[in-house]
This record gives C-alpha cells, sequence and structure tokens, in this order.
C-alpha cells in the first residue's frame, strides 16, 4: 500500500464520501452498512483512494476498464468531438457513429452487418431479446441459472442468479443449467461428459418448452459474474446446432467477455462459432463514456428493411461514445492490447494462479482464460464446500492492506486487471494474493 500526493487534497475525499452517503443510493446493496470506497483518481492499472493510497486494480472496476484508465487516445477523442457537436437524436446520420459501427463489424463475423447502439450492456441484451421476437414471432427465450444479462426489464429475467427473484416481471423467460464441471449438475467426470450432457439438457429443456414458442437462447460466451465459466470445447458448437436445428435465434452476450478480456476480440472468435445476434459494452471503450450495443447478422438486419423496429434510445449512437470507441479500438489495434491480454493469461496469468492454488489448499479450483479467471475458494478440497461470506471479507480487506483492488464475487477471487497490465503488475499482484491468502488461512 503506497500514498502519494494529489492535485486533490484530502478534504475532497471526504467531502466526496459524505456527500455518497447524503444523498447516493447504491446498487445491490443495503445502504445504511454501505462503506464505499472513494476513487478520486486513476492511470493504467492502479487507482488512487481519497486518502491517497493507490491500489492496483485487479477488479477493473466492473470488469470493464479494458483498455485501462485515462488512456489518453480515448481522453483525446472524448475531448475532440466535445468540441464539435456534443450531443445530436439518433436519427440524424453523424461521423463518429458510422466509424465506430464499421470498426466493431470490422472484429464480428463476416455474417455480421450493421449495429444497434445503446447506453450499455442491459438494453444491448433487453434490444436483442426484442429483435429476436421479432423476427421469429416467438416469446420464449431460454437463458442459464448462472448467469448475469442486466438490470433492466427482460435482462435481469434472463439472468439466472439471485438479482432475478426480486424482479421477475417480464414474461417469457425459461432457464438451465449450462456446463460448470467442477459443481456438475450431470454427475459428470470429464469435460467431454459435461459438454455431451449439458446439450442434452438444453435441447430437453428446448423441446418440453415447445421448441416452436423459443424465440431466443441467449448465453454469455463466459460466464462472468457468475464464475467465469469457460465453456467446453464443443459446447458453443453444439448450442449453434441446436439453435440452427429448431430456428432459434442464438444471441452470445459479449458484455463482459468481449474486446480482449479474453485474450481475443470476441471469446466466441476461440470457439469456432458465428452467433445470430452479439451484445456487447464494457470493453468496447472501457466505459469512459456509457455505450454498448447489438451487434446484428444480415439475416436479422434485413428483416427490418421494410419492417420498423419497434426499439429506440434518446443516446443511441451518442457523439461522445461512439467517438471513445472508435480510439479505443484503434488504440487497442496499434497497441496489441489483445495480444497482450492474450500472452498475459498463457505465459503469466495460468502457471501463477496454478501455484498459487498448489500452496494454499483453499482454492478448490483455478480456471479462466486471457485476463479473466477466477480462483474458486472452499473450506474443503473434498468436499468442494464454499468458504463462508466472513472469509471472503477477510480476503478483501488482506488484498486491499497490500494494495490491491479485488473483484470478488459468493466465493470466488475474480482475477480481471486490465489487458494493458505489464509482467511486473502481474508479478505484484501474484504476490499479494500469496501473502492475502497466507494471511487469511492463518486466521481461520
Amino acid at each position: 500500500m503506497t500514498t502519494s500526493g494529489s492535485a486533490v487534497s484530502d478534504d475532497d475525499g471526504r467531502l466526496a464520501y459524505q456527500l455518497d452517503k447524503a444523498h447516493v443510493l447504491h446498487s445491490w446493496s443495503a445502504q445504511g452498512s454501505f462503506d464505499p470506497l472513494v476513487i478520486r483518481s486513476a492511470q493504467g492499472c492502479e487507482v488512487e483512494a481519497g486518502d491517497g493510497t493507490r491500489y492496483l486494480d485487479f477488479s477493473s472496476q466492473l470488469v470493464n476498464v479494458n483498455i485501462g484508465h485515462q488512456h489518453p487516445r480515448v481522453v483525446a477523442a472524448i475531448a475532440e468531438q466535445a468540441q464539435l457537436l456534443t450531443t445530436v437524436a439518433p436519427s440524424h446520420a453523424v461521423l463518429p457513429r458510422g466509424l465506430a459501427a464499421r470498426a466493431i463489424l470490422a472484429h464480428a463475423p463476416a455474417s455480421c452487418s450493421k449495429v444497434f447502439f445503446t447506453n450499455g450492456g442491459a438494453d444491448a441484451n433487453e434490444n436483442a431479446i426484442r429483435m429476436a421476437r421479432q423476427v421469429t414471432g416467438r416469446d420464449k427465450v431460454l437463458s442459464a441459472y448462472r448467469s448475469y444479462h442486466g438490470n433492466t426489464g427482460a435482462a435481469i429475467v434472463a439472468t439466472g442468479d439471485w438479482r432475478r427473484v426480486p424482479n421477475e416481471f417480464a414474461r417469457g423467460h425459461v432457464h438451465f443449467f449450462g456446463p460448470y464441471l467442477y459443481r456438475s449438475e450431470f454427475w459428470a467426470s470429464t469435460p467431454e461428459q459435461e459438454c455431451e450432457r449439458a446439450l442434452q439438457h438444453l435441447e430437453r429443456v428446448l423441446v418440453s418448452e415447445g421448441a416452436s414458442s423459443v424465440a431466443a437462447v441467449l448465453l454469455e460466451t463466459i460466464v462472468g459474474t457468475g464464475g467465469v465459466l469457460v465453456p467446453p470445447p464443443g459446447y458453443l458448437a453444439g448450442v449453434r446446432a441446436i439453435a440452427d436445428r429448431y430456428d432459434v435465434v442464438l444471441i452470445l452476450d459479449e458484455v463482459m467477455a468481449g474486446f480482449g478480456r479474453a485474450g481475443s476480440w470476441f471469446a466466441f472468435d476461440q470457439h469456432d462459432v458465428a452467433p445470430d445476434l452479439i451484445t456487447f459494452a464494457k470493453g468496447v471503450n472501457s466505459g469512459y463514456v456509457p455505450a454498448g450495443g447489438v451487434i446484428i447478422s444480415e439475416q436479422i438486419a434485413s428483416f427490418f428493411d421494410d419492417r420498423v423496429f419497434p426499439g429506440g434510445l434518446t443516446y443511441s449512437g451518442h457523439p461522445l461514445a461512439m467517438a471513445s470507441i472508435v480510439a479505443s479500438i484503434a488504440a487497442m489495434e496499434d497497441e496489441k492490447v489483445i495480444e497482450n491480454a492474450a500472452r498475459i493469461g498463457a505465459d503469466l496469468l495460468a502457471p501463477g494462479l496454478a501455484e498459487l492454488a498448489e500452496r494454499h489448499p483453499v482454492i478448490g479450483e483455478v480456471r479462466g482464460v486471457g485476463v479473466f479467471w477466477a480462483l474458486e475458494l472452499v473450506t474443503d478440497r473434498e468436499t468442494r464446500e464454499p468458504v463462508p461470506a466472513a472469509v471472503m471479507g477477510a480476503v478483501k480487506r488482506e488484498l486491499m492492506a497490500r494494495g490491491l483492488l479485488p473483484f470478488l464475487a459468493d466465493n470466488r477471487i475474480h482475477v480481471v486487471p486490465p489487458c494493458i497490465v505489464t509482467d511486473a503488475q502481474v508479478e505484484t499482484a501474484l504476490g499479494i494474493y500469496d501473502e492475502a491468502l497466507t494471511a487469511v488461512e492463518a486466521g481461520r
């Protein structure tokens, strides 16, 4: 943990905390006990707290700051666009929107021809679901129990985790279990068994629901907040085959996994699969300005040539967001950011986290790819019982005390640094994880 001077005073940090506690309602939290960390500046892979403490950001905030904090090319592009045109109605054509769509489509499957821009990942999934229902004339959407797709009407009900339950007001949503060999729902003992049985389960659910009533299968390519669950070889291809067999739209949610997080432009690039609709946000511009969207296959896009698409957003394709996307993708291309994420994952995180697991019995499983990893913590490796919340609280305190800002979910540490992370920063983080886990294990 280090401190440094800043143009922002400690008084500003205290004021930020006081105003936040007095006037801001935070998501997914009981407000009375919520204790926010004040962040007053950031650069690259580090953030500075309100008291001047600097942290290595291995959360990427909400796993979205793929290009790192305050990338100069992206900041400059936003400022330049702000001088020219800050906002415009989505019905008008503006150059940055067209450039952003072209830049995104350059990395999408050849079957895709258009982009519908949204304000983030939730409304991207919302509109992808709408498109699937319009094109098929059907209602039901199948999605996984271990998933998160956003906090709007249909997206939250498509979500499988606990956040769905208090928000189930949308119709036509059915859930199924995806592959997760470490905690298999299918009594599988190999990746091949898990894949085969998960696909059989999905097809059984689809047929049992009435295939002619199913509009889409919606999947996170790699389950993110639900555990960094990388699909076994053949699974996504199998889902694609099932969707084709029953004339169902395949939507792949790349909001968290896309634009470098998995070490490729899209996570599905590693599985030789082309979805019908791709939802994105987060990494497309690292959240510098809110933006998301749906990448649309030509077959679905052409459906709306002579039919009105019944959806829209006031800030769809907002000029500042579009400028940030153009600059971010250009910087990723020029600076080999995607390649860095792949190398870091293969050469440093994969072996480094495996070594941690050898030293720490509390780590039940290590899994991931690129800069998208999870350590699943258990009380016993034989029973695989998850560690309790108190242990995770201790893990967070130990990590932050050593200068690392973590991303924790349930009984997992998600190791998710920006795609620009350096070798030295990874080595520092691995040392911090080691020390923190040693301290927690000693205190249990």
